[in-house]
This record gives C-alpha cells, structure tokens and sequence, in this order.
C-alpha cells in the first residue's frame, strides 16, 4: 500500500499566505505544515511509499521532502506542468504510473485524525473505500455523495441537488486492484476530452460508480479539515494551538497521537 497526495493546485483563495508557497506547506501545528501532519499520519498508519503530485511551488516541496524526512516513509514528488490550468483529473492522469499497486489517495490541503485513515485502511475490502463525512447543511464547494441502502456510492459530485445528497467525500479513499485498474482506464478515456482539463476526480469517480463498488466509511465525530479558505487554516491552527493548550479535541489530531 503507497499513497498518492494531490498537492499541485495554485492555492489561490488562500492568498496572500500561498503566494509563493503551496498551501500544502502552509504551518498548521506551530511550525509543522499541512504535508508534515499528513506523512506522519501515513506512517503512524503503516504506509511506507508515498508520492507527492506537485505544481505551483513544486521546488518548495521538493526542498521540505529533502530536509525534514519522516520516519518510516519513503517520499518523492511528481510534477504536473500542466497545474496552472487544470485541476484534479489531470494531476490524476499523470499519477497512473504510481498506481501500479493498492494505494491511498489523498487531497493535499486535508488534514485529518489519524483514525479516519486506520478505519479506511481496516474497512472490509472493496475496489474503492471512500471516507464521507455528514453534516447539516452543504455549500457548493462540497464534494457530496448519494448512496444506496448498503451505503455505497451511487454519485457524487458538486453540483447534487439536495435531495440525493447523504454526504460529502473528504478527499481521503482507498483504492484496490480492481478499483485502481477501472479508475486508471476512465483517466485514459477522460483525458482525451478536452473538458476533462477542469474537471476533479471524483467526476471520474462518478463516471465508474455505476458499474464498480464503491463501499464508505462514515467517519462522523472524527475531525478533520479542508483547507481552501483563511477561514478554514484559521480554524486548523485553532484547533491544534487549543490541543498544545490544554487537550480538549474531539478526537487525536493527525500526527500527534503516538508522537
């Protein structure tokens, strides 16, 4: 089992924080960046190879990965030159070489408990297990999820009207054999639509979800954190300066809990 991260995008709503560096190594923890928490998170959890896809800023990653390696895991980037104008199917596409095994594939501006990946990781096995979370009420940047009565995804996407929507994906799943071969060969086919530059891969995910299981495990009460906005790194940094304070969090923060 390796890890894919998705770290090329320009971070631009996190301006001016991301101007010259990506927002996967914008500090959370004190000093520690987004990356670090999510590596230590990986190891803690058993992943020894991870691949970091890499953009905007790639020489920044390159220079962290060289000089802050963490324990019990092999990291390397992989650039897109392509990231100043597409977005995540194409970072995707162009990670098909590193998807030669099972493999965890993660959103790089998500920080989460490091529980949230052992359950995925101790599902029941299935071609695609995906970490959904539930909440009251969903924003347009939500990536949302209908299920069936077995709880496996029948769609998800942004744009789900509100009636079908069971929950939002957190950008953290797992893929194996027959889910990592059937997710390689939609990139193929999707990439030679020129649509596709724009498009995130949970669209690819959508497009399979009809003919492949794609199980999911509820991870409700179980923290984590997508950060696009000042808002949410606002909210990160809380969190982890009120843990370093006095030990109030919901549940271990990623990276910290057998530190």
């Amino acid at each position: 089992m390796k890890a894919i991260i998705l770290s090329a995008g320009l971070g631009s709503r996190l301006l001016p924080a991301t101007l010259t560096i990506p927002k996967c190594l914008l500090p959370v923890d004190a000093e520690r960046p987004v990356v670090e928490l999510q590596l230590g998170a990986l190891a803690e959890c058993g992943i020894r190879q991870a691949t970091i896809m890499v953009g905007f800023g790639a020489e920044h990653v390159d220079h962290f990965v060289t000089t802050h390696p963490i324990p019990d895991i092999e990291v390397r980037t992989h650039f897109n030159p392509f990231f100043a104008h597409t977005n995540t199917a194409v970072t995707c596409w162009l990670a098909i070489r590193e998807m030669t095994e099972d493999f965890i594939l993660l959103n790089g501006d998500t920080v989460f408990d490091a529980e949230i990946l052992r359950r995925v990781l101790a599902a029941p096995e299935a071609p695609l297990t995906m970490a959904i979370d539930q909440k009251t009420a969903y924003d347009d940047d939500d990536m949302k999820v209908n299920l069936d009565e077995d709880g496996q995804v029948r769609a998800v996407s942004k744009v789900l009207s509100t009636a079908l929507i069971d929950g939002e994906s957190i950008g953290l799943m797992c893929f194996r054999q027959q889910g990592r071969v059937a997710f390689c060969s939609a990139l193929d086919t999707a990439i030679r639509n020129p649509a596709t530059l724009r498009s995130w891969y949970h669209d690819i995910i959508n497009l399979i979800a009809p003919t492949l299981v794609v199980n999911t495990v509820l991870i409700n009460g179980l923290w984590w954190r997508e950060i696009d906005t000042p808002q949410d790194l606002a909210d990160a940094r809380a969190f982890f300066a009120r843990w370093r304070r006095d030990g109030t969090r919901p549940a271990s923060p990623v990276g910290i809990a057998r530190r």
